[in-house]
């Protein structure tokens, strides 16, 4: 088994590169990619950067350079639930692109042209594991639809206007990415985010408050994930 690990930022990879054996690093497409062991699962991660493209360009360089039996892509994110708090996790059923809108051509919005879905489904087997490990951990998580776009969520019409649409239960700025890319390319795919704020007027306080507390709560599930293999 061969997992690609992609976070946004260090302090969301940065433990699962510590906990890797046999390490080695590559630079490919300007993102350092590290590679080595957890147990007996081979590993590669990178920390893509902030956003939507960066999260594409990592995935699919990852892909074709270490073709990975699938990704997880894992971080931190804003809550769109009163079911998840602070450093309680959402998994992803489906992931969508709430920012894609070409709805003045009769489109629905968050549509993929090319795809023609605005739902891109994640691998069930993958999310499920993580959900059995977040049980054992004792972390409260949901599994439902996590929304990217290009867009720090802290304003209380747009959180509302996202789960009017799309049924989300967590936002951030690259899964969607991510697993388009995983569609394509038929690679199987799980978001998992930590949530660090509730995507209103206190997430620019809460983000850097919480922000790294949450991001070790995810880490230390796709170690776990990984060592499972």
């Amino acid at each position: 088994m061969k997992l690609g690990i992609i976070g946004a930022m260090k302090i969301e990879v940065d433990a699962i590169a510590a906990a890797l054996t046999e390490k080695k690093t590559e630079i490919c497409g300007g993102i350092e990619y590290i590679t080595g062991k957890i147990g007996e699962c081979e590993v590669v991660c990178a920390v893509c950067g902030v956003g939507k493209v960066f999260a594409a360009m990592c995935a699919q360089a990852m892909i074709i350079r270490f073709a990975p039996d699938a990704v997880v892509n894992t971080g931190v994110g804003g809550s769109l639930t009163r079911e998840l708090s602070i450093g309680d996790i959402a998994v992803s059923s489906t992931v969508v692109q709430h920012d894609m809108d070409t709805s003045a051509l009769g489109d629905p919005v968050g549509l993929i042209s090319g795809l023609d879905l605005v739902h891109l489904s994640a691998d069930d087997e993958l999310c499920n594991k993580i959900i059995a490990i977040l049980g054992k951990m004792g972390i409260n998580c949901r599994r439902g639809t996590i929304a990217s776009g290009d867009q720090f969520v802290c304003d209380g019409a747009v959180k509302a206007k996202i789960v009017e649409r799309f049924s989300a239960i967590a936002c951030e700025m690259e899964g969607a990415a991510i697993g388009q890319v995983c569609t394509v390319n038929r690679v199987p795919f799980c978001v998992i985010r930590a949530i660090s704020d509730n995507a209103d007027t206190g997430a620019c306080e809460d983000f850097p408050t919480f922000a790294a507390k949450a991001a070790k709560n995810s880490a230390e599930a796709v170690i776990t994930l990984a060592g499972s293999f």
